[in-house]
């Protein structure tokens, strides 16, 4: 499935979320540097981890840097972490609710691994499935393959994207920096539509402990090759490249 944005093929999940407008000249030159940074790599098939606490602003930055490596001429296969969890039908047998369960239960790396970073890598098959499970309709689109060119880049958001599991596999990783209370309070601003009064303490109890232990454990912040304060959505700085 191909987007309305030339050249970014986009998944068949409902889990969509639309190109933000541009917003500022400093974010626009910031997008391009790291889309130069990428295609400095090399023509051969490229896989782009962008990671940071929830609403940090992980898939509007994915959106943003797919659509300026499109504009240079490369074809972009775009995908979230959140269309690879574990079936709904499932969480019965495992913690996906506390902080350490959302962790280590809700997501399935094994299809992360075979379905989309291996197809898309340089030596891969190029029979990429851009989404497992649809998070909203729990729709089975693991038999649609979205083709990767030789020279196609992989813009992949999510949590946790840099555990140990898939680490090895991005060729380029992308940490987006904000605070604790600024990822709370966008989160649930956001999610207001489905969890409406308990959206703040999910993000509190669940989805904040749950960074916490990935921090401690994983260490993602080691391995990043840039990481970007994305506090305010027009004026984003890289501090550390």
């Amino acid at each position: 499935m191909t987007s309305d944005r030339t050249g970014v093929h986009v998944s068949a999940s409902t889990w969509q979320q639309p190109l933000p407008r541009p917003t500022s000249p400093e974010r626009s030159a910031l997008i391009r540097r790291v889309a130069d940074r990428v295609l400095a790599l090399g023509a051969q098939r490229l896989r782009v981890g962008i990671d940071g606490l929830t609403a940090a602003g992980k898939t509007s930055f994915g959106h943003e840097l797919a659509e300026q490596i499109s504009r240079a001429g490369r074809p972009v296969l775009r995908a979230t972490l959140d269309d690879f969890k574990k079936p709904w039908r499932d969480r019965h047998l495992y913690d996906r609710e506390s902080g350490e369960g959302y962790y280590r239960n809700a997501y399935d790396y094994q299809a992360v691994i075979t379905s989309l970073l291996e197809p898309c890598a340089p030596g891969g098959s190029g029979r990429a499935v851009l989404c497992h499970i649809d998070p909203l309709t729990q729709v089975d689109h693991s038999s649609v393959v979205t083709p990767a060119a030789p020279d196609a880049v992989l813009v992949v958001d999510g949590v946790f994207a840099f555990r140990p599991e898939i680490d090895p596999y991005w060729d380029f990783r992308v940490w987006l920096e904000v605070s604790p209370e600024t990822s709370i309070r966008r989160g649930a601003e956001r999610d207001q539509d489905w969890a409406g009064s308990e959206a703040e303490a999910i993000h509190r109890d669940r989805y904040l402990p749950a960074e916490r232990l990935y921090l401690a454990e994983a260490d993602p912040l080691r391995r990043v090759d840039v990481v970007i304060d994305n506090s305010t959505f027009g004026r984003p700085r890289i501090v550390r490249d």
